[in-house]
């Protein structure tokens, strides 16, 4: 059993549903149009600058409401506005219980598992911009001397890079649902101390030579910023990143003190958005610069290739699909169950999917957001 400490940030227990919001099963012009909020998105009108085929995506909507997929949210920016926005009925994880016909609405708390990472980059390049740490370019054992009785000549090649990168080069077996109670993440978490587990581990290729993913590498990451800056990752994220955002609400977990960067965050979707928006305007949000352009620029830049289709930078996946047979390329945040936060520079978009299918490793499953995704491509015209 793993043993987890909660902690609620910014205010809490989960708000009661959003009460009243708008229907538009009888206006299907008007559907997805999203409620102007005072959390600072601004909003697309019904029709307003072309941003969308509001039709199109209209009646994908009404697809997934009609089928049985377990699609939770939907929700596409365009040129610095939401522009369309659906949630829908399905079932929930919540720390490892399932919740059945969950109604999703703005104000739904949800779990974005690895998308966490993506978010820890973040804090990452705010703790390098303000000189806490120094570069990627430190050795990992620079920030646990007291772990030095692990150091080998092949693992004082490890660089904070490399754990950005999931280029360790240690041994590591990934949690899945079919080793549940087998694999390294859940004897991590429940070692006495998750660094020198993951750092006890041994060596099976060179630091940098190739992609292995390793969600014990973002325990190291949490770590790092707890000792730089003086205080655990949430709490620097919160002051330092959700605020400047203008996000209230949000759950981080910690285990044993420490932030699960790994996969333990809880946000809104219009939150979880203004992540993908404020990669897409180079760090700024609401003309203050938040994260710096230059660290913007090299954590979302090509580092490894990790599969056929995809490659990685610093806790950011690249990829690219197919529109109107050209090749569009982008920059993903993406997690256990189908939580995706796809982003698009070239169309100045943002697309966003929640999903429940948290114990489903089957295609059909990763198809469910990656179809969303490849559907709002078809229903975004071409930069004007």
């Amino acid at each position: 059993m793993r043993r987890r400490q909660f902690i609620s940030l910014l205010g809490g227990a989960a708000l009661t549903p959003l009460a009243g919001l708008p229907v538009y099963a009888d206006q299907p012009d008007g559907c997805g149009v999203p409620v102007a909020r005072d959390d600072g998105w601004p909003v697309a009108s019904v029709n307003g600058d072309k941003l969308i085929d509001r039709g199109a995506l209209c009646r994908m909507a009404d697809r997934i409401a009609a089928s049985d997929a377990n699609i939770h949210a939907v929700l596409v920016a365009r040129g610095g506005k939401l522009a369309f926005e659906r949630y829908f009925r399905g079932s929930d994880e919540i720390y490892g219980r399932r919740v059945e016909n969950v109604s999703f609405d703005a104000d739904t708390l949800h779990n974005v598992k690895s998308v966490s990472k993506s978010v820890a980059s973040l804090a990452v390049g705010i703790a390098i911009d303000r000189g806490l740490i120094r570069s990627v370019n430190e050795p990992i054992f620079s920030f646990f001397p007291e772990l030095s009785d692990l150091r080998t000549p092949e693992k004082d090649r490890i660089q904070l890079m490399h754990a950005l990168t999931m280029s360790m080069g240690l041994a590591w077996v990934e949690a899945i649902p079919s080793n549940e109670d087998n694999n390294d993440e859940v004897r991590m978490h429940t070692a006495s101390d998750q660094c020198r587990y993951v750092l006890g581990l041994p060596v099976t290729a060179p630091a940098g030579q190739e992609f292995f993913y390793n969600t014990g590498a973002l325990a190291l990451v949490s770590a790092i910023i707890r000792k730089a800056t003086g205080r655990p990752l949430d709490e620097f994220a919160r002051e330092n990143l959700f605020e400047p955002l203008g996000i209230t609400r949000v759950e981080w977990n910690r285990y044993k003190g420490d932030t699960d960067a790994g996969g333990g965050l809880r946000l809104r979707p219009r939150d979880m958005a203004k992540f993908g928006q404020l990669v897409l305007a180079d760090g700024r949000w609401s003309d203050r610069q938040i994260v710096s352009k230059a660290w913007i620029e090299t954590s979302t830049a090509l580092k490894l290739k990790a599969t056929n289709a995809r490659s990685y930078g610093y806790l950011w996946w690249l990829g690219r699909s197919l529109l109107d047979r050209r090749e569009v390329h982008w920059i993903g945040a993406l997690g256990r169950g189908g939580q995706a936060m796809r982003i698009v520079p070239e169309l100045d978009l943002v697309v966003m999917v929640t999903a429940g299918y948290y114990q489903d490793y089957s295609p059909q499953a990763f198809q469910a957001q990656y179809g969303v995704f490849t559907d709002v491509l078809q229903g975004i015209p071409p930069p004007g």
